[in-house]
């Protein structure tokens, strides 16, 4: 199961980490959100320990939304080593999102 994280949390391991980390910001009453979950999860089983997952409620934690520009949930944002690389918003099927965080590792 991914981890959902605060801010604390997410300063500690995303932004001071190194590596890849990919961060679903989501809402709780947001349907395509439900849909992207197993495959989130799923793409997680797949690429292992290459890169880190992680969930940010954007309702418990506007303060993240706010400083990454989330107006549309959900937005996937790729980190490396603690920097954006790259945004993905809406829906994703699994091999694409495969693909694009190999294109980051």
């Amino acid at each position: 199961m991914i981890k959902v994280i605060n801010a604390e949390e997410f300063n500690k391991n995303i932004e001071n980490g190194s590596g890849i980390a990919v961060v679903d910001f989501f809402a709780t009453w947001c349907g395509p959100c439900k849909m992207l979950a197993p495959v989130l999860q799923q793409v997680a089983d797949e690429v292992g320990s290459k890169a880190n997952f992680a969930k940010v409620d954007i309702d418990q934690s506007m303060d993240l939304a706010k400083k990454f520009s989330i107006s549309t949930v959900p937005t996937l944002i790729i980190f490396k080593d603690g920097k954006p690389v790259e945004n993905l918003v809406g829906f994703i099927p699994k091999e694409s999102l495969v693909s694009k965080i190999n294109a980051h590792l």
